[in-house]
Order: structure tokens, then sequence, then C-alpha cells
């Protein structure tokens, strides 16, 4: 075997392996940049109790669902594991603090044909253990909330009701609360 056919051998190697070059560069650099694998959870935190949410409304149930998708949403993003509230590491309380269903689209009638509900609600993570105030976040009504997670639009007319737009709220709201057991990158 002479010395070109040798060369010829290793250059065939390296171009059919060309492409392990930028995977192997990204093995070696992105673990130096700070990215992780799964949710950003806050150092030392495991556990988080969710209890019932209080309401200040007199709107029946909404405190149950809002607490229902919350507890649902903190199990789907797998961050965090729910807990009892004497053993768990951190507690999420909050407080529904306004609900507000207002007409949209009225016909000659005066009767709703489309309506909004939007929920407003305050909430606070606190480390149990030192009872420090991991966050605190207040999710106002208001103009600026009408394009938020937190406002639904429904029409009795086409077969929605006040029990679906309460759930779809709550549900939308739940996620921006969990939003914020998330560590800041």
């Amino acid at each position: 075997m002479s010395g070109r056919d040798l060369l010829q051998i290793i250059s065939d190697i390296m171009l059919r392996h060309l492409y392990l070059l930028p995977l192997a560069f990204c093995i070696a650099v992105l673990p130096g940049c700070g990215y992780t694998l799964g949710t950003p959870v806050v150092q030392g935190v495991r556990t988080v109790h969710v209890p019932v949410f209080k309401s200040d409304s007199f709107r029946r149930n909404l405190d149950y669902l809002l607490t229902e998708a919350v507890q649902k949403e903190i199990r789907t993003r797998g961050g965090y594991r729910l807990d009892e509230a004497e053993t768990a590491d951190t507690i999420l309380r909050g407080r529904i603090v306004e609900i507000r269903k207002t007409p949209l689209i009225e016909n000659r009638f005066d009767d709703p044909r489309e309506l909004q509900l939007m929920v407003g609600a305050e909430v606070t993570w606190v480390d149990r253990r030192t009872g420090q105030v991991l966050q605190q976040q207040t999710f106002p009504i208001g103009a600026e909330l009408s394009q938020q997670a937190s406002s639904v639009s429904f029409a009795p007319e086409v077969g929605h009701s006040l029990a679906t737009a309460q759930q779809e709220s709550a549900t939308r709201l739940a996620s921006r609360i969990v939003d914020l057991l998330e560590a800041p990158w």
C-alpha cells in the first residue's frame, strides 16, 4: 500500500464522518452556556402545596376551579411535586380579587350575544421553611387585560356557557401563575 492510497483512505473516512464535527462541537460547548433540559426550577425547592384559593367574589366554585387548574398545571410541567402543607418546601397561596362579566355584543333588545369574562388574582409563593416570599404577583383586571390570558369571551347563543368560560379562564390564569414558579433564565 502506497502513501498515496493511505491518504486517500484517511480522506474518505474524514469526509464520511464530517457531519459529526458540528455535533461534537455542540456537545462540547453548549453545556457551558447554561442550557438545561426540562423546566427551570428554583434551587432547593422540590415540593409545593397549593391550598384552595380564597375569593372576594360571590360567584361560586371559581376558587376551586382555579385551584384545580393550578395543581394540574404544576403536575403537567413536572418541575415540582405537589405535597401536603406540613411537608412541602413551599406554599403557593392565591386570592381571586375580582371577577368581571361584561357584554361585548348585544342584540336590539339589549340581550347579550357575546360576553367577556375576566378574572383578577393575587398570588404569593412562600418558602415554608424560612418564611421568605419567593414570588408575589397581582394579575389585575383592566383595559390592558382584554388581550391577556385570563380574559375569555363566550357566546351563549351558540352553546357557550358561563361554566365553560370559567373553566377556560381558570386554565389560562393557572398557566400564568405557574410561570411564576419557574426560575428566571
